[in-house]
């Protein structure tokens, strides 16, 4: 085995242990990762800290502002108060939450719905007494699961239909993957709305960060401020929508809507520094090196993959091809990074169908699904779930505990519908 791919395998070893154990910060150990897989000579110097320039750190970046923003002249509190109306108990907020926040991820970023969303549900929570902790964690989930309602909903779905193309094999409809993952949203909400609830956290397991917390007291906020700071998140999330058709990225998108909120004085530079949490932005840096650059740049991500598709034999049954290919993608992208989970697995997955004489829509189809079920771990498979790790006072260990039984969940119904929907 090459010495790169060693020396990356023992620093997921060391990551994993970290994370889980936490006696140093999350975001600590993601940057001793980062540091020490450059120092060993794994990843260049610009690799290593190129995390810090990766769009969606520029894009926490310029919505942790808008959030600030959205969240100090009372505009989040203020919607919390008519959600409020209608979503009276913390069930129905919670039902409510995970299918609006995976309806919009189906058309939109998941990233960015999740980021827009947080400060309002914060306001929700405030206004009503609601825990924070009970409402956060399923709304990025939503936003995970919301990403396969749409051919365009994550990054990961892209790639799969660019691999169909370019192979010349077809490719896959709008709302083909919708197929799975609507179903998966649907079932996932009714989880954490009845017997999932429990695997929630009750309480903060450290103390949250201040982020989006302000005062109670808005009274003094003049409306202009608060209308700018309305109009200017729903300007934001239109040109999200529009990204394609106005040329403009999302993080370009937020840059600009963070930029007049300091420039009109709606809230104070100061003010926009602080609200910049660089305890997540070091965290999915840091991670960022370890999942999204050195497991591939080494081939380490390639390595476990071929070493268990290799162990499936020469004429493996299309349910055992199916089961694996799956669990392959569900344990990897709770590791490293979802879209790089898809870039590894579908030139394996295409290869496979050919070699098998299997439907490859099948095979890239489970490969799509499974790299979505990002739940376990917060620093890397998903970007929104290093969100809510620090304003939430999450742990490590809630999300594997939360985020496991959503995983089996969303597996059980994944592998059920997708050989009757995709028969290889």
């Amino acid at each position: 085995m090459d010495t790169s791919v060693m020396i990356t395998l023992g620093f997921l070893v060391f990551a994993i242990v970290m994370f889980a154990w936490e006696k140093i910060p999350l975001s600590i150990t993601a940057m001793i990762v980062a540091v020490g897989l450059h120092l060993s000579g794994v990843l260049s110097a610009k690799e290593a800290f190129a995390g810090f320039v990766d769009p969606n750190v520029l894009l926490f970046m310029g919505m942790f502002v808008i959030g600030e923003a959205f969240f100090a002249t009372g505009v989040a509190v203020g919607v919390g108060n008519v959600v409020h109306k209608f979503a009276k108990t913390e069930t129905s907020l919670l039902v409510a939450v995970m299918m609006i926040t995976g309806i919009l991820s189906g058309f939109l970023s998941n990233t960015g719905t999740a980021a827009v969303l947080i400060p309002v549900i914060i306001g929700i929570c405030k206004k009503s007494g609601f825990k924070q902790t009970k409402l956060l964690m399923p709304l990025v989930f939503a936003a995970a699961m919301g990403g396969n309602i749409s051919l365009i909903g994550a990054p990961g779905n892209m790639i799969a239909q660019a691999g169909l193309q370019q192979a010349g094999l077809g490719s896959f409809g709008f709302f083909d993957y919708g197929l799975v993952g609507l179903p998966i949203l649907i079932v996932g909400t009714i989880f954490y709305a009845t017997i999932g609830k429990r695997f929630l956290p009750d309480a903060p397991s450290h103390q949250p960060d201040g982020a989006f917390e302000g005062n109670d007291d808005y009274s003094h906020v003049p409306s202009w401020k608060k209308w700018t700071a309305a109009i200017v998140l729903i300007l934001t999330v239109v040109a999200m929508i529009f990204e394609k058709q106005l040329g403009v990225k999302l993080y370009v998108s937020a840059w600009i809507g963070a930029l007049v909120l300091v420039a009109t004085n709606v809230i104070s530079e100061s003010a926009a520094v602080r609200s910049i949490d660089m305890k997540t932005i070091m965290l999915f840096a840091g991670s960022m090196a370890l999942g999204g650059d050195a497991m591939v740049k080494t081939g380490t991500g390639s390595v476990i993959a071929d070493l268990i598709v290799n162990s499936l034999g020469a004429s493996p049954s299309p349910i055992v091809v199916l089961v694996v290919i799956f669990v392959l993608g569900v344990f990897m992208t709770n590791f490293m990074s979802n879209t790089a989970t898809c870039a590894l697995l579908v030139p394996i997955g295409l290869s496979l169908a050919s070699q098998l004489g299997f439907d490859p829509k099948a095979v890239l189809a489970a490969i799509v699904i499974a790299s979505s079920l990002a739940y376990a771990t917060p620093p890397i498979g998903m970007p929104a779930n290093t969100m809510v790790y620090n304003i939430a006072g999450y742990s490590f260990m809630d999300y594997v505990k939360a985020g496991l039984p959503l995983i089996v969940v969303s597996s059980i119904v994944a592998l059920v519908l997708l050989p009757i929907l995709f028969p290889f």
